[in-house]
């Protein structure tokens, strides 16, 4: 049973262990053996992955794989994907094969801004805080020169600084609103340093302004990165000839339309957008998670982009036009290829290297155009087949692998359901019989 623990912190990793198998578990012996049984023999590079967070009592797997034959403007690239969703690389390598003849997909990046704020509270007269901003701007600026010099030499750095007035939301409630160009970083440390900086100025300079009496002080409550990044967006985009699109016994014609119409009831129907976009999100988060980035950031800042005008909807669109389909994908993406993961984990610098080393701005695109690529796929089979033919398929694996199955009737079962429909009653039936005999 469960019991309160003072300083679990400071046990070493061998205690940790014995204390969650003997308290949590109901097999302490097996629990201790499987905790063991994942880490990695390379001592050293156990080290690596205890020290990425606190309590590390074991490393939890997800496969690695990749998705072949991306055509990205006129490039080709093999996408890394982690992820354990069962059918997330097949569609996403299906996609990319159908419209490597077609084209392939093409990217544009459409802003690299990154935010940050200073939320503070100012009780006084507004134009004299507007004066005293004003005033004090240059030497908010001049404040972090030590923080941002590294960056401004690669180009990057503060781009601007703003006074914004959000009394009537909240009283008293203002902030700096500060925008940033961080390259190939992700950037967050770089941003939340110059933030602290920035609030630490603000209140030192709010108290000796001769401006303000004695009731108007500014008191900071926080200062932190946004996730949400409306101005780090992509644009991922595929387009070919109606004609080109016949597929599963559906004419081309017939598949845009179907893809369309598709399209727009996640657009206005946000139970349907939730599902919609969560198959973009299968494809964004396996790149984002391959290439050591923060998967919950970009999840935070994708579905509050969807929502920004107004009603949540769907993230991707498609027209016909002039006997031509198109289809495409604007999304945020505040991503980096430096710093963080990037340069500990050996499975992130191995990503990396599959893709050629991208800058952040290339990273960005190829995964939007896995965002792109796997909402495709998933549109594909429903406004076709249906989703389940070709998910229930994938899954087969991981239902034999319960059922205790052995290699040989896993074999006789795959080809067994090449023509039957995989249920669960239905494997099980299947697998009953084979054992029978």
């Amino acid at each position: 049973m469960n019991t309160p623990v003072e300083g679990f912190s400071k046990l070493s990793k061998n205690e940790k262990i014995d204390w969650i198998a003997t308290h949590c578990t109901q097999d302490p012996a097996a629990s201790k053996k499987l905790l063991e049984q994942y880490w990695n023999e390379n001592r050293n590079l156990q080290k690596v992955h205890d020290e990425f967070i606190e309590n590390t009592l074991s490393n939890y797997y997800l496969p690695f794989a990749v998705a072949p034959n991306f055509l990205i403007n006129g490039k080709f690239y093999v996408v890394p994907m982690v992820i354990e969703e069962s059918s997330v690389v097949a569609a996403a390598s299906k996609a990319a094969k159908f419209w490597l003849n077609r084209g392939g997909f093409k990217t544009e990046i459409l802003g690299t801004e990154k935010v940050g704020q200073v939320h503070f509270t100012y009780h006084g007269d507004p134009k004299k805080l507007k004066e005293f901003f004003a005033a004090v701007r240059p030497k908010l600026l001049e404040s972090v020169t030590t923080i941002t010099a590294s960056m401004e030499k690669r180009g990057g750095g503060i781009s601007n600084i703003e006074l914004r007035n959000l009394s009537e939301k909240m009283k008293g409630y203002h902030q700096l609103h500060c925008t940033f160009e961080t390259l190939d970083a992700m950037g967050a440390n770089f941003i939340n340093s110059c933030l602290e900086q920035l609030a630490k100025t603000l209140e030192a300079e709010a108290a000796t302004y001769p401006e303000f009496g004695p009731d108007e002080h500014i008191e900071v409550l926080m200062s932190i990165l946004s996730n949400y990044v409306p101005n780090c967006t992509v644009r991922a985009s595929v387009s070919c000839p109606v004609s080109e699109l016949a597929t599963d016994g559906v004419n081309g014609l017939e598949f845009a339309e179907k893809i369309k119409s598709a399209i727009e009831i996640a657009k206005v129907e946000p139970f349907r957008a939730v599902t919609h976009n969560k198959g973009v999100m299968n494809g964004v988060d396996a790149v984002v998670l391959a290439t050591g980035n923060d998967f919950r950031a970009v999840e935070a800042g994708v579905h509050a982009y969807a929502a920004k005008d107004g009603p949540y909807s769907s993230l991707t669109h498609a027209t016909i036009e002039n006997n031509t389909f198109t289809f495409w994908i604007e999304i945020p993406l505040a991503l980096g290829t430096v710093g963080g993961l990037t340069s500990l984990h050996p499975m992130v610098k191995l990503a990396l290297e599959i893709l050629g080393h991208p800058t952040a701005r290339e990273l960005m695109q190829i995964v939007a155009v896995a965002g792109l690529a796997q909402n495709f796929a998933a549109l594909r089979s429903l406004v076709t087949t249906g989703i389940q033919k070709g998910h229930m398929k994938m899954h087969l694996m991981n239902m034999l692998n319960q059922m205790g199955a052995t290699e040989s009737e896993k074999q006789q079962l795959i080809h067994y359901f090449k023509d039957h429909t995989v249920t669960n009653a239905s494997v099980k039936e299947a697998l009953e019989k084979i054992q029978s005999q």
